[in-house]
């Protein structure tokens, strides 16, 4: 499968990048980082800078379309970032359009709300965003990991990072099952 891993150019949580990006890897699939911006990516330890990951595609010249599946990582200025870039939305909104699976943890469910996909749908995030998703007409649970189908794709959510074994292990599980 082709990937899309969907990043503001500066607030990744980097383990929340590389973890899910490695498991993809060595599943066989092919990860993409698309970004807002060509160039590279400013991804961080909490509040620490940390390395920079090279962009392979931009949002609105790389169709999601292209993609079988979609993970967002999470920190708390990435998803917030991409909350305010249209063309981040509308990406996001697509695979859902599509019935394309996502994956999105920690705070990254803010780009979810925003692409008002989060409706109907049973998910998790870090807690600050519990308000949020149930105000975007969702249903926040506190669990690990979170596979929701009530909807016109599958959607795995987790909390943290130290829920990203869980995370890789049920998105990997979900993305297999769409891809037969």
């Amino acid at each position: 499968m082709r990937i899309a891993f969907l990043t503001a150019p500066e607030g990744v949580e980097q383990v929340e990048l590389t973890e899910p990006w490695q498991a993809a890897a060595n599943a066989g699939h092919e990860p993409v980082l698309v970004s807002t911006k060509p160039g590279r990516v400013q991804a961080f330890d909490h509040l620490d800078k940390a390395d920079t990951f090279s962009v392979d595609a931009v949002v609105g010249e790389a169709p999601a379309e292209s993609f079988d599946a979609l993970v967002l990582p999470g920190g708390v200025a990435n998803p917030d970032f991409l909350r305010m870039d249209e063309r981040a939305v509308s990406f996001v909104r697509e695979f859902f359009e599509r019935g394309r699976p996502v994956a999105a943890i920690c705070h990254a469910p803010w780009t979810l709300v925003e692409a008002d996909v989060v409706r109907g749908r049973v998910l998790t995030s870090w807690p600050s965003l519990r308000t949020d998703v149930r105000n975007a007409g969702g249903e926040w649970v506190d669990e690990q990991v979170k596979i929701c189908d009530h909807g016109s794709n599958k959607l795995v959510t987790s909390r943290k990072p130290d829920d990203l074994k869980a995370f890789c292990e049920a998105f990997l599980d979900v993305f297999q099952e769409a891809a037969t």
